[in-house]
């Protein structure tokens, strides 16, 4: 019994040398998980309003919250930028890249984005119902809205797609500066679509941050599915 756990504590180590990101995703997963509990302990106790109230307004030009910062221009931008964490766009990315797998033959994996992406989606859909948080109603909304708040789903599920997406791709390159350039553009991705949902008065700030832990989380948790699934 003792020889075999050693054995898998060194099969182990020999995967975390292969795979160095394995420890800190564990890591990141664990603390992102926890993180999201704090949040929404915080939200169903209505502790985050005034934080929340704060971001939100500073958001909005001096004396006039019906107007976010910037120029007509900035605004549009939001639009745009928020678009990236829509229905249409995430869809059609998921489509694209399980078409690429497929091409490149690897069902496998194929299978694992779709898995996570419709996952998440259900995830998402299932908090919201569940928590039932309010949109925010301090500012007028950018965009058209009709679920509830909790947890951003576009923050959410740009985590889950680009991350995922980011991390997979990464492992297929043998070059270390641009593995780290794929992660952190998607990562950038991601920040920016939740950024704007605040900026566009959609989101309260904690629902932004709770849909980011947890995005970040399952999309973490798919990839260490697939390094199990596909060690090449």
């Amino acid at each position: 019994m003792v020889q075999r756990a050693i054995s898998k504590f060194l099969e182990l180590l020999s995967q975390w040398k292969k795979e160095p990101l394995i420890p800190a995703a564990l890591l990141i997963i664990a603390g992102s998980l926890w993180l999201f509990g704090e949040i929404s302990d915080e939200v169903q106790e209505n502790e985050t309003h005034q934080f929340d109230s704060r971001i939100l307004l500073a958001m909005r030009e001096p004396g006039d919250p019906d107007n976010p910062i910037g120029s007509e221009k900035v605004e549009e931008m939001g639009r745009d930028l928020t678009a990236l964490g829509g229905f249409t766009i995430l869809t059609g990315l998921t489509i694209a890249s399980i078409g690429v797998t497929l091409f490149l033959r690897k069902p496998k994996i194929a299978l694992i984005i779709a898995i996570a992406i419709a996952g998440g989606i259900t995830l998402s859909t299932f908090l919201k119902q569940g928590y039932d948080r309010p949109r925010p109603d301090l500012v007028p909304h950018g965009v058209v809205v009709t679920s509830a708040s909790f947890p951003s789903g576009h923050a959410m599920m740009s985590a889950i797609v680009y991350l995922t997406l980011g991390v997979l791709l990464a492992r297929t390159q043998p070059s270390l500066p641009l593995r780290i350039y794929l992660i952190c553009l998607s990562v950038i991705i991601t920040v920016l679509v939740g950024v704007s949902r605040v900026y566009l008065g959609v989101h309260w700030p904690t629902d932004v941050l709770a849909g980011w832990t947890l995005g970040a989380a399952w999309a973490l948790m798919f990839w260490l599915i697939a390094v199990k699934v596909d060690r090449r």
